[in-house]
């Protein structure tokens, strides 16, 4: 009996993780009956990370906390044991908010959602960071873990980025300090022209003056930081991640730092399955160039190259050659966009149409060429 993996990354904009490897399923039951199909669904650290945990078996534990600009937002973390996921997108991601506010915005209900957990027993976070909406180099999060940060005239500061040109101190004395990883696969640091507001900012309605407040505001912060711990970490690569989220993290929680995807799959117990696998399927919305850096599908694929399983990628559209896959062990490649030329009708009807995808693979010859 031939075993199928089913571990795709989100379509985004159309499709959650899980609802692609479902419609998948869907498909390749329907030409075979007889295959073996696994579903293990995938992310990067960004928005989907939580759901990938819960689908994996982790506990999906419900809470509220405050949105980057204060209203409040319902999201949830994984947990299992005395470990819990927790997905910054889903807390203060930027697609939670109708108008930007690239000074204001603040990682404040990240550290609700974390101290949650860690107030539910949770004693080892696995953060996601990706999808930012503040640049507040992670400040507002140890806020809401019990840092004060305060101003010269021992006043805390305000929330968001901007308010961090006022400080001058940082009290972790009654701060939790949870143990953290975070899964990140951006290399910027903090400051500077490839650094946090430089590169990021503008996707966060930040214009040249906001830019020019929000570094001022990070430079501040990280002589504030250096002050306090007594080295200066601002340069550490993947500081810069998450509007500088990963410098809060790093510089005052002391958290370690590994790729997204190598994190996800070691929590999903991703080569447990693929031991018994004879293909794997992956994919994502758009596999561009983009992809080969560190996103999930490439993630996935070496993986099973490495334990010598081939690998099918399906996505809605695909700008790379079938010849630098096959660089990364992908033997064939599926589109939406093979199926329904017009972009929004293949967003619209992605699911229907990976659905036909697992038709395809399941009576694709090459799968009985490429599995035995």
């Amino acid at each position: 009996m031939t075993r199928i993996l089913l571990a795709p990354d989100k379509f985004k904009g159309s499709l959650t993780a899980v609802e692609v490897a479902d419609a998948l399923r869907a498909g390749l039951v329907s030409a075979d009956p007889s295959l073996d199909i696994v579903t293990l669904p995938v992310a990067d650290g960004g928005d989907g990370t939580v759901d990938a945990a819960v689908a994996a078996g982790w506990q999906s534990v419900a809470v509220s906390c405050e949105g980057p600009t204060g209203l409040p937002v319902d999201t949830a973390y994984a947990r299992r044991g005395t470990s819990a996921v927790v997905e910054l997108a889903s807390a203060v991601g930027l697609e939670l908010l109708d108008t930007l506010d690239p000074l204001g915005a603040s990682t404040f209900g990240l550290g609700t959602v974390i101290a949650h957990a860690v107030d539910g027993g949770a004693e080892h976070i696995v953060l996601g960071l990706g999808g930012s909406a503040s640049t507040d180099g992670g400040a507002g999060m140890l806020q809401a873990l019990g840092a004060r940060i305060l101003d010269a005239d021992g006043n805390d500061v305000g929330r968001g980025g901007g308010a961090l040109r006022g400080a001058v101190r940082l009290d972790t004395s009654a701060m939790w300090r949870p143990r953290m990883q975070l899964a990140c696969d951006v290399d910027n640091p903090l400051l500077g022209p490839t650094g946090a507001a430089a590169v990021y900012g503008p996707q966060k309605g930040a214009g040249p003056q906001e830019l020019l407040c929000l570094e001022h505001a990070m430079r501040q912060w990280s002589h504030v930081v250096r002050s306090a711990i007594g080295r200066d970490l601002s340069g550490v690569a993947g500081s810069g991640a998450a509007g500088g989220t990963g410098f809060g993290a790093l510089a005052v929680l002391g958290a370690d730092i590994r790729p997204g995807i190598a994190t996800m799959l070691d929590l999903i117990e991703f080569h447990r399955h693929l031991a018994s696998a004879d293909l794997v399927v992956t994919g994502e919305g758009s596999l561009d160039e983009q992809s080969l850096h560190g996103k999930a599908p490439i993630g996935v694929a070496a993986a099973a190259r490495t334990a010598g399983v081939p690998v099918f990628t399906v996505s809605g559209r695909r700008t790379v050659a079938a010849d630098r896959l096959r660089e990364y062990g992908i033997v064939d490649s599926y589109t939406l966009a093979d199926l329904e030329p017009d972009p929004a009708a293949s967003m619209r009807d992605a699911a229907a149409l990976l659905s036909r995808v697992g038709e395809f693979i399941a009576l694709s010859a090459t799968i009985s060429e490429g599995v035995s």
